[in-house]
């Protein structure tokens, strides 16, 4: 009697470090179900593992809100630090100057970012700090039963019926204007865009803000509101066509002269915009705030790379920093005796 050959489970699929990508997988998520922000977990799961970056090697930090729980359902093996509300970006800049040879990556949300922690916000944009700061935008408190955020655009309505009376803060704006050197917008429920931003913000040195719209199913996914999935697929504007081609594949692609922009990031990467508007050129900071102030007259919802620089030093470059991890140097180098102290005053004396 013959007997059955059982056939040979297949090895899992693995990336150039040879991790698979469940191990860039977290715990079970505790939103709610068809949350964008579970969405936004997906793609950074899957950005850092075609990236073929070492899950032990990525700090994860945010603050208070159903997007700061985030971070808890991707890449477990992570470093994290859930810090107070609205004071992240603190917390991450002293973390990326501990120790500079990890990824910062942040998660926050608008009420976390555009309300309480509008300030620390501002001063981290500016400083150029090597973090990809990703905003998880509903326009509402989802934690507090759904008032209006900041983010939250005027004449935008909620479920009980009350209209929103102030104008909204645009974040990628106020970016883009303190100094950030990689801006964009997508929304949560376009795939390829996102996960095309996020590789690029994961080669790119200097401070990411990727503001995603990010319905909240539960409160702001009505008729009125401006942030509910309806609203953002009838209104997108996409500025171009967002391609990434990694370091690791040599990969060329031929488009007809004048639709693409190739722009080089730090580690020699290509992020390649194929251009569906005539003219728009995201490394002009003037014309890209010029054009995200058109598309807020027109009720667009402007969404792609808004703008990038990646000639601009970083805090850290600026600050002169070793590069040696400064968590990791010995006590006789970070707290040198009085005989150093009295050799240096000598020396301004």
């Amino acid at each position: 009697m013959a007997t059955a050959t059982a056939t040979p489970t297949p090895a899992p699929k693995v990336n150039r470090i040879g991790l698979s990508v469940l191990e860039y997988k977290g715990s079970k998520t505790t939103l709610c179900a068809g949350c964008g922000h579970n969405a936004i977990s997906e793609r950074i799961i899957d950005a850092f593992y075609e990236m073929g970056v070492e899950p032990e090697r990525v700090m994860k930090l945010s603050g208070i809100g159903c997007s700061s729980k985030s971070p808890a359902y991707f890449m477990s093996r992570s470093h994290s630090f859930n810090s107070v509300h609205g004071r992240m970006p603190s917390v991450a800049t002293g973390a990326v100057l501990a120790n500079r040879t990890e990824k910062a990556l942040a998660v926050s949300g608008d009420g976390d970012t555009g309300s309480i922690g509008i300030g620390q916000f501002i001063h981290v944009m500016r400083r150029n700090l090597p973090l990809i700061y990703i905003v998880e935008d509903n326009g509402v408190y989802g934690l507090t039963k759904g008032q209006f955020s900041a983010t939250a655009e005027e004449g935008s309505k909620l479920k009980n019926g009350v209209i929103n009376d102030l104008p909204a803060l645009d974040l990628c704006a106020m970016a883009i204007q303190c100094g950030a050197t990689f801006v964009g917008r997508s929304f949560s429920g376009d795939k390829k865009q996102l996960l095309n931003m996020i590789k690029a913000a994961i080669a790119h040195k200097g401070t990411v803000l990727l503001d995603v719209i990010s319905p909240c199913v539960t409160f702001n996914d009505h008729e009125g509101s401006t942030k509910s999935f309806k609203y953002a697929i009838e209104h997108q504007e996409d500025v171009h066509e967002v391609g990434f081609v990694p370091f690791f594949e040599n990969i060329t692609v031929e488009y007809e002269p004048g639709t693409v922009t190739d722009v080089k990031m730090h580690d020699g990467s290509t992020l390649r915009l194929k251009k569906l508007e005539h003219g728009f050129d995201p490394t002009d900071k003037q014309a890209a705030m010029a054009r995200m102030a058109e598309a807020n007259a027109k009720d667009e919802m402007l969404t792609g790379v808004l703008h990038v620089d990646t000639t601009k030093h970083t805090f850290v470059e600026l600050l002169n920093i070793v590069d040696e991890p400064l968590a990791t140097l010995p006590e006789s180098i970070v707290r040198p005796g009085k005989d150093v102290l009295e050799a240096e005053m000598q020396g301004h004396m």
